[in-house]
Parts: structure tokens; C-alpha cells; sequence
């Protein structure tokens, strides 16, 4: 028996079944993981969105540049820049000096990345990944930065000549690291983030102060709140309790606990001729670290602008730089050396 084609109809049949041809579970399968990829594409597009409009995650909002002008300059989030500022605050306001600064924040680069995170190895918490069960503290306390730079502090302190030792050195006996030669890598971003918070390196931190969405309080107050955490003296410090038999030292009096507001601007005075305080800075510092750490908490706060001896930073402007303020130009700062103030936004 032939077919119309001519051929004999069992070899047609054999030819036919024998072609490949997908499956139904096959095509189900395929359009079922191009829908997935499909859909982890737009979670990631979304989240980067969310990420850039909220100035968080992988937003790059704030840049500190070396004093010099030239050499490499870091970038790095608001949030990384609110928790930099608390680590130098701390450290300042203890006597410590800017080495002791720098070691700090290289640590916390390496441990967190400078992010206030609730996880890490078994119990480790925090900007320092400080471990409960090992004498640091509370779970709460070790997620309060204040309070996991003032312990960091504390210990390092302790440690015999540490700014004459090499950082990783310094850091590693503080921290008993399995890593400890991961630290040296932060160093040239933590000496230049310290030079920047401590007030040695003037109008070198910027941010482009993108407010974030996601802060808790805004106005006057909360920057006079965050200054008073930051700077001014904690529950534990008031008790004079230990953690885990390391006394955390109470901090010298700083300006920013008499920091005043009138309508939306608080005013921090730094009196003329300041003494220096045990880390060795004078006015000068201490002006450049309060207006170099508001800036920092521009996007936390929403703070707008920052004025400090005739130079002025404002948020959202074109540069993000610090420019003259003139005599009474540039949104209205004065040129006072007296006093950093703080415009604050609602």
C-alpha cells in the first residue's frame, strides 16, 4: 500500500513520529522560567529605583575628598555618613584621636560596611558585629551605634600604644577578628572619612541631602536630639555602668548640648578661642566637625543647610559643595566663626 506522496505508509508514519517536537510540560517549563527571570529582573529594577529615591542602599549620596584636592575621594550612602559621623562624634567626645577615629571606622567598614545591621556570625550585631554572649552588651545596646562606638572606644583604649601600631593590629585586638588582615584594605577611606568628622579637613564632606522618606523625625528638635545622642552623654554613661568590665568613659561637655533653635535654625556656638580639648583640637575643628556631621545627617533629617565660617553647604544644589557665604548672601548664612547653624527642614 503506498500513500498519495508515494511512499510506503509505515515509513511515512516512522518519519513522522520520529521528528522532535516539544512536549507540553516542556513548553510549560520554559514559560515558566522566562516568566521567573522576568520577574527577578523587575524586582531588582524596583528595588534599585526604591533604593535611589529613598537616598538608600546603593545610593551614592555623599563624597568625602582629601584636604589636598587631589587623590582618590570616597562615596558612600547617607546611611553610611549618619553612622561615620556617630562612630567620630563618639570618638572625639571621649578625648580620643583622630587615629583612634580612623581605626574605628575602618573597622566598621570591614565588619558592616558601615551599616547598623541586625545579623552577622552567630551573634554578632551591629556596626562592629560586637557579640552579646561575648560581653559587649544587650542586643539593644550593640544596635545602638552611640553605644557600639563608646565599647569600641572603651576597649581600644586599652590597648598599649595603639596609634603607633599598624591599624589591622590595633583593630584585631579589639575585635579578636578570624580576618584580621581585612582591615588594612579600609584605611585610606577611614583616615580620610576621620579627617573629614573630626573637623581637621574643612568643607571636605558633602552630600546632595535627597531627603529620606523613611526618617523617623524631622525639624529642629530631632537635629538637636541627634546632636545630644551623638555628642552629649547616653543612659549608660550617666550610670557609669560597665559592659562586660570595660567602663565606657563619660564624654567632655560639648557645645552641642546648648544648641538653640529659633524657627527652623539651630544655632550650635563654638565659642572664640576655644581651649583644646585631651585630642588636641581647638575651634577650628570643632566648628568643621559639627557642620561636617550635620551635613552628613542631611538626608536622615532633612536638614537644608549648613553654615560655618563664611562657607555654606545647601542641599540639592547643583555642586553639593561648600561655597563663600558672603556677607550676608548664599541663603542668608552669616559669616560667623562663632557658631555652626543648621537650617532644618519640616
Amino acid at each position: 500500500m503506498r500513500t498519495p506522496g508515494g511512499g510506503p505508509a509505515g515509513l511515512q508514519y516512522l518519519v513522522r513520529v520520529s521528528e522532535p517536537s516539544p512536549t507540553r510540560p516542556e513548553r510549560r517549563g520554559r514559560l515558566l522560567r522566562f516568566s521567573a527571570a522576568l520577574l527577578v529582573l523587575c524586582g531588582v529594577v524596583a528595588y534599585l529605583v526604591v533604593q535611589y529615591v529613598t537616598g538608600g542602599g546603593g545610593a551614592r549620596g555623599c563624597t568625602v575628598v582629601p584636604a589636598s584636592g587631589g587623590g582618590a575621594s570616597y562615596e558612600f550612602t547617607p546611611e553610611q555618613a549618619v553612622n561615620a559621623a556617630t562612630i567620630a562624634a563618639v570618638g572625639t567626645g571621649r578625648g580620643m584621636p583622630e587615629r583612634a577615629v580612623t581605626i574605628a571606622l575602618a573597622t566598621a567598614l570591614q565588619e558592616s560596611g558601615l551599616r547598623n545591621i541586625g545579623h552577622g556570625d552567630r551573634d554578632s550585631l551591629g556596626l562592629f558585629q560586637q557579640r552579646p554572649s561575648q560581653g559587649w552588651g544587650t542586643e539593644r545596646q550593640i544596635m545602638d551605634p552611640a553605644y557600639a562606638a563608646g565599647i569600641f572606644y572603651a576597649h581600644l583604649a586599652k590597648v598599649p600604644d595603639y596609634p603607633d601600631l599598624p591599624l589591622t593590629v590595633a583593630a584585631q585586638r579589639v575585635q579578636r577578628s578570624g580576618y584580621p588582615e581585612a582591615y588594612a584594605k579600609h584605611e585610606p577611606d577611614a583616615a580620610l572619612l576621620a579627617a573629614a568628622l573630626t573637623g581637621r579637613a574643612a568643607a571636605t564632606l558633602t552630600c546632595d541631602g535627597r531627603p529620606q522618606r523613611t526618617a523617623s523625625a524631622t525639624g529642629p528638635d530631632a537635629v538637636r536630639q541627634a546632636l545630644v545622642r551623638d555628642f552629649g552623654r547616653d543612659a549608660l554613661q550617666e550610670t557609669g555602668a560597665e559592659v562586660g568590665g570595660t567602663p565606657v568613659p563619660s564624654p567632655s561637655p560639648s557645645p552641642s548640648v546648648t544648641a538653640t533653635a529659633h524657627g527652623r535654625t539651630v544655632t550650635v556656638p563654638v565659642p572664640r578661642g576655644a581651649r583644646r580639648d585631651a585630642a588636641g583640637r581647638g575651634e577650628r575643628e570643632r566648628g568643621w566637625q559639627l557642620a561636617q556631621w550635620a551635613v552628613a545627617n542631611s538626608s536622615a533629617l532633612h536638614i537644608e543647610r549648613v553654615s560655618y565660617a563664611g562657607r555654606v553647604w545647601t542641599a540639592g544644589s547643583d555642586s553639593d559643595a561648600w561655597r563663600p557665604a558672603g556677607a550676608h548672601g548664599a541663603g542668608g548664612a552669616e559669616k560667623s566663626v562663632g557658631a555652626v547653624r543648621i537650617v532644618a527642614g519640616q
